[in-house]
C-alpha cells in the first residue's frame, strides 16, 4: 500500500496539472467568447466563472460519482470558498504592494447575493433533513428536486447581472481559429478532471492513513489546489489596477461554486446523503470569513496591507482549527 509521501507527491503533481490546464481553459474560453461576440454578462458570469471554477465543479462530481463521498465534495467547495474570500484578496494586495479597490456594487450587491447563496444552500440541506430524513441525528437525503433550488437561484443571479449590463455590446473577433480553440478547450477539461481526481484520491487516502474524515482533507488540500486558477485570475486583475474585477472574480466564482458546483454532483447521481451537523460548522466559518472580508472592504472601499494581514490571520485560524479537528483536539464538526 502506498504511503503518505506518495499521496503528497500525487497531490502536488495534480495541483500543477490543474494550474496549467486551468490557464489553458481560461485563455481558450476568452478567445471563443470573443470569436462569437458574446455579451459581457455571458463572459463574466458564465464563461469566466465556469473556466476558473471548473476544478471545484469537477471535485464535487468526482467525489459523488467516483468515490461516493458527497461530504468530501462539499468540504472542498466550502474550503475553496474560504480560501478565495480570505487569501486571494490578501495575495492580490501583498503581491502587488498596492491597495485593492472596491466599489459599492461589490460591497453591497455582490456581498448580499453571496450571503444569499450561503443561506439558500443551507436551506436546501435543511429541507433534506426535514423531508427526507435518514437514520442518525440531523442526516437527510438531497434529491434532484432539492438540488434544483440553488440552480434556480443562480439563474436569478445571471438575470440580475444581465439587467445591469444589457446595454453593453461586444464586437466579434474574426481572426481566431475556432476549431483549434474548441480542441484546446476539450483537452484542458480532460486534464483538469484528471488533476482533480488525483487531489480527491489523495484526500480520501490521507483520511484512511491518518484515520480521519476525508472531508477535512477536502477542506484543505483539495480546496487549495482547486482555488489556484481563481488566485491567478484575481492576481492578474489586481496587477492591472483592476481591483473591482479582481474581487468580482472571487465572488462570482464562489457564487457559482455554491449554487452550481455543489448541486451538480446531486443532479448527476440522483440523490445523496448529507450530514447537517457537519455542514453547519463549515458554513458558519464561511459566513464569518465573508463578514471579515466585507468589513475590511467597507473601510474607504479599499483593502489595505494591514487588512490583508488580518485576512491571512483569519485563514491561519481556519487551518489551525482543521488540524485540531483532524487529530481530535476539538470536536466542533461531529463525525
Amino acid at each position: 500500500m502506498a504511503g503518505p509521501l506518495y499521496y503528497l507527491a500525487l497531490a502536488t503533481v495534480s495541483t500543477a496539472v490543474i494550474w496549467k490546464s486551468s490557464n489553458l481553459l481560461e485563455e481558450t474560453s476568452e478567445k471563443l467568447a470573443a470569436y462569437y461576440g458574446l455579451p459581457a454578462i455571458v463572459q463574466g458570469a458564465v464563461i469566466a466563472a465556469v473556466g476558473s471554477s471548473f476544478p471545484e465543479l469537477s471535485s464535487t462530481v468526482i467525489s459523488v460519482l467516483v468515490h461516493g463521498n458527497f461530504e468530501l465534495g462539499v468540504g472542498a467547495i466550502v474550503g475553496s470558498a474560504i480560501f478565495n474570500i480570505l487569501l486571494i484578496p490578501a495575495i492580490s494586495v501583498l503581491g502587488d504592494g498596492k491597495v485593492l479597490d472596491a466599489n459599492r456594487d461589490i460591497v453591497y450587491k455582490e456581498a448580499q447575493f453571496y450571503m444569499l447563496s450561503i443561506a439558500v444552500l443551507l436551506l436546501t440541506f435543511s429541507m433534506a433533513v426535514i423531508y427526507n430524513p435518514l437514520p442518525g441525528a440531523l442526516k437527510g437525503e438531497v434529491t434532484r428536486w432539492l438540488a434544483v433550488i440553488p440552480v434556480l437561484v443562480y439563474g436569478l443571479y445571471i438575470f440580475i447581472q444581465y439587467e445591469d449590463t444589457k446595454d453593453g455590446s461586444m464586437e466579434r473577433v474574426e481572426n481566431i481559429s475556432e476549431m483549434k480553440q474548441w480542441a484546446l478547450l476539450a483537452l484542458s477539461l480532460v486534464f483538469i478532471v484528471a488533476g482533480v481526481e488525483g487531489l480527491v484520491r489523495s484526500a480520501v487516502e490521507f483520511g484512511n492513513i491518518f484515520n480521519t474524515p476525508s472531508f477535512l482533507w477536502g477542506l484543505t488540500i483539495v480546496a487549495a489546489g482547486t482555488s489556484l486558477p481563481d488566485t491567478l485570475v484575481s492576481y492578474r486583475a489586481a496587477k492591472k489596477d483592476e481591483g473591482v474585477t479582481s474581487m468580482a472574480n472571487v465572488l462570482g466564482s464562489n457564487v457559482f461554486d455554491l449554487l452550481i458546483a455543489i448541486p451538480a454532483g446531486v443532479l448527476l447521481a440522483g440523490a445523496t446523503p448529507i450530514n447537517y451537523a457537519v455542514a453547519v460548522p463549515m458554513f458558519g466559518f464561511l459566513t464569518f470569513a465573508t463578514i471579515a472580508l466585507f468589513t475590511t472592504l467597507r473601510t474607504d472601499l479599499e483593502l489595505y496591507r494591514r487588512e490583508a494581514y488580518f485576512l491571512i490571520l483569519v485563514y491561519a485560524v481556519f487551518i489551525a482549527w482543521m488540524i485540531a479537528e483532524t487529530f481530535g483536539y476539538t470536536n466542533f464538526i461531529p463525525v
